[in-house]
This record gives structure tokens, sequence and C-alpha cells, in this order.
């Protein structure tokens, strides 16, 4: 299965929270593959502590190969490379773990049919090799985004399943733009139905997460006044009217990260000795990113709403 993950803006946990789902996965005894399409800044290399290639490797990323000067993209076995210290050693049970990097000199480009049959061969040796691919997308109307709309309507796509997930923050000004990422004019939607998908099925593979979710109640608001809790719950109240009116309500929403001190320091892999251990991270952001994880696949979360 592919997970394509995009977003309207930069900044929306979408690269930190895609990676948690792959090591949660993983934890879980997946074999699952994580593929670094944000182009214009391939860094998920530093959410797994690769120091070796912090911004992805130069000449052998998925850029080069997108572009055909190489003819295999380089593989990084994260449980082998990383230097985080819970990583290290691969858990019993775990599955494998793996990260095609970019190049971090690629920037943006234009899909071809050559780069397409390339991502083609890419996308279905991985399918075969893999129970979960996550397909980190460049942020907004990329590229990117274009490349993996044309490529799943290749014939030998088909019967391929390919999901997507949508990130915002939990903003107004969030949950307008990635309403119109994928709903207005030159959305997912639109590109994707213009290249020959069914809207309707298109529409129904797509969830959305909202990351750094402030929650009034949580411990961290407690030394706020009475009035500031007043109005977080005012605006919260507006959020869900909003996102509904915009076709984001609860019923197409696949999970909510809160607001995560440790991530907004730092984009790193959330683990159990985080919550229980060093206790830098709260257990509701653990339990968030492993009940998203279980929800990719559960097919109860992904009928029509």
């Amino acid at each position: 299965m592919f997970v394509f993950a995009a977003s309207d803006k930069g900044g929306t946990g979408r690269s930190v929270t895609s990676a948690n789902l792959a090591y949660q996965r993983a934890l879980a005894g997946d074999d699952v593959c994580y593929v670094d399409f944000d182009f214009g800044s391939p860094t998920a290399v530093a959410v797994f502590d690769i120091p070796t290639a912090p911004r992805g490797t130069e000449g052998s990323g998925l850029h080069s190969y997108l572009e055909g000067t190489i003819g295999e993209p380089a593989r990084f076995d994260i449980w082998k490379l990383t230097e985080h210290p819970v990583l290290r050693n691969k858990p019993n049970g775990a599955g494998r773990l793996v990260l095609l990097p970019g190049d971090p000199s690629g920037g943006e480009f234009a899909t071809n049919q050559g780069t397409l049959r390339r991502c083609a061969d890419l996308m279905l040796r991985l399918n075969g090799e893999f129970d979960l691919i996550i397909v980190d997308l460049s942020a907004g109307r990329s590229y990117a985004v274009e490349m993996a709309l044309d490529v799943t309507t290749q014939p030998e796509m088909r019967g391929v399943e390919t999901r997507w997930l949508v990130f915002h923050r939990w903003t107004r000004q969030h949950v307008i733009a990635v309403h119109g990422l994928v709903f207005e004019k030159h959305g997912i939607l639109e590109a994707g139905e213009a290249r020959g998908h069914d809207k309707r099925v298109l529409r129904d593979a797509i969830r959305f997460v909202r990351a750094a979710v402030p929650d009034p109640e949580s411990p961290l608001w407690s030394h706020v006044s009475p009035a500031q809790i007043a109005w977080m719950h005012k605006c919260e109240e507006e959020l869900r009217v909003l996102a509904s009116e915009h076709g984001i309500g609860d019923s197409r929403v696949l999970g909510s990260v809160p607001l995560e001190p440790v991530l907004q320091w730092r984009e790193q892999l959330i683990t159990e000795e985080d919550v229980l251990s060093t206790q830098i991270a709260n257990k509701q952001t653990l339990e968030a990113l492993e009940n998203l994880a279980r929800r990719l696949t559960d097919d109860m979360y992904w009928g029509q709403p």
C-alpha cells in the first residue's frame, strides 16, 4: 500500500508525522519504506538521525534517479545507520525500515515520460518488497503532487492500493488553505480527474491529519487566565464549524496530533523512552501517533463518510 503525504503549506508537521508513522508501523512488524519526494527540501534523513547525510545524498538520491543519471536510488537502512540511541538496535519483532533519500540540491522539476516511467518502475518494485510505502510530497500544488497523481493512473499501477494523507495545522488560515489544495481549482481532485482518476474514488482515498492541535484542558495551559481559556474554547468551536463547512470536518479526519513541545524544538521520532524514561514527550502525543499508524490500514476509517 502507498500512502502519499501532502500539505498546502510547509510547517504543518507533514514530514515529521509521516516519519513517526513509518516508525510505528515498522515497530508493529511491517516492512516499511519512506520515500522522500520533498524535492525542494529533502530533510527526512535528519528526522531519522542519519548524520552522514542530513539533507539527502548528493548524486545518488531520488532526484538523480528520476532524471535518469543513476540506475537505482540510494537506500538507507534506518536500523543500521541511525545514531538515534533507541533505534540503534532493531527491536525484536520489528519489520524493515528503509529510507529513500532525496538529493540536497535537486529542487522541483517537471514530469516527462522518462521520469514518469522511472517513477512507476520504482513504485512497482517497492510495492512488491514492502508492506507500506509512505511518500512524503513537497508542499502545495507541487511537481511532486502532480507526479504522484500521474504515476497512479499508469496501467501498470492498477490494482495497487493508494491512500492520501493531507496535513494541516489547526488554525483558520491552514483550514482554508488545505481546502483549496484538495477541493478548489487546480487542487488534487481536479488535477487527478484531469489525469484520469475517478474523482469520487480519489476523494474517498483522502483523509486529513490535524497537527499541533492545542488542547485547552492540557496542563500546558494551566498557567493561562480564565479569559484566555474561554477564548481558546471559542476558537476551537469556530474551527470545527469552519472545517465542516470546508469539507474537512471530523468525518474526514484520520486523526489529530497534539501540540507537542518536543516537536516545536526538534523534528524527531517520538519513542516510548521519550515518554516513560526521560519524560520529555507527552504520552498523548505518542498515543495519537500510534492510533494514526493503526488507522492507515484500518478500512473502518476509510469508508464513505
